[in-house]
């Protein structure tokens, strides 16, 4: 049976493809360095996503948009947030990576990487077909010994992410970006979390982005960019890119289930990274952006009370 064809301009695919530009507007204004970024951008071929990249390299202020510029900054300040979690990783002697709903992500092709260190890519297989079409295109080889995981989050995946050659012995740096913040439904999250936490060996690391609850707040905000793409000719409908309903608070879940959990806000990551100017949001704008995780696990994998499955 032939594969599914991705189709970046409809649904979570502009999602993804949004991620994309993120990182090429961060590129472009010396945030990071993802050479990548702006060729899958214009492989993807969504007019206002390029025409936004080419808006953003000159723009010295927020911009014609600031609700894009503010989360166009939330995004990269987020990408090279977790450059820096996975360099630290590395240096610390983790090898094993896992990408949560890789997308367009390229660090298996753009960063460096300790010898030894197998990156294991997970998301569906036209996304991940998508990606090497047009990588394979540019010429460019992995930095990295890098696995696809042709899986569906929402389904079983770990058994096929086993069948790549993870081990579950050896300590892992997780990695979800842009998955914890209603992309799933709530019972599809728990069991992701509950299943990262159980392939975990101790000394494993995780760093996301999430959102619990939905609060009227946080809809109408959701609401306002959603139309602001519509506005622009984009085919989207809010019910396909997040889930609504209250999802578990994920540093709290983390807490609980043996490891050691540090919640930011996003003042908190962007001065992490040495970034404060870039952000310009107020007290408002804190109770609407998501919250951001890093987490060690500090006891041994095991089934935990109120977990069975």
């Amino acid at each position: 049976m032939a594969r599914a064809v991705w189709d970046p301009a409809t649904g979570d695919g502009l999602a993804t493809t949004f991620d994309a530009v993120a990182r090429a507007v961060a590129t472009d204004k010396g945030i990071m360095a993802d050479p990548f970024a702006e060729p899958l951008v214009r492989a993807a071929g969504i007019p206002y996503f390029i025409q936004v990249i080419g808006d953003q390299r000159y723009a010295a202020d927020d911009g014609e948009h600031p609700i894009t510029t503010g989360l166009l900054h939330m995004q990269a300040v987020f990408g090279r947030f977790l450059d820096e979690f996975l360099a630290a990783a590395g240096n610390s002697g983790l090898r094993q990576v896992v990408i949560l709903g890789s997308g367009l992500d390229t660090r298996a092709y753009r960063l460096w990487w300790p010898r030894g260190t197998t990156v294991y890519e997970i998301d569906r297989p036209e996304v991940l077909d998508f990606k090497a079409e047009v990588l394979a295109g540019l010429q460019v080889q992995p930095a990295v010994n890098r696995r696809e995981i042709g899986a569906d989050l929402r389904q079983e995946w770990l058994a096929a992410l086993q069948r790549a050659g993870f081990d579950e012995t050896r300590p892992t740096a997780w990695v979800a970006e842009q998955l914890l913040v209603g992309y799933l439904p709530a019972d599809a999250q728990n069991r992701l979390l509950r299943d990262i936490t159980e392939a975990s060996a101790a000394g494993s690391r995780f760093a996301a982005d999430h959102m619990a609850i939905w609060t009227p707040a946080r809809q109408q905000a959701r609401e306002a960019f959603v139309e602001s793409w519509r506005r622009k000719g984009l085919d989207v409908d809010l019910g396909s890119l997040t889930h609504p309903g209250e999802y578990g608070h994920v540093p709290a879940y983390l807490g609980a289930h043996g490891w050691e959990a540090v919640d930011r806000n996003v003042v908190e990551l962007f001065a992490d990274v040495g970034l404060s100017e870039l952000w310009r949001g107020g007290p408002d704008d804190l109770a609407v952006t998501p919250g951001y995780v890093t987490a060690v696990r500090v006891e041994a994998p095991g089934m935990v009370p109120g977990d069975e499955r």
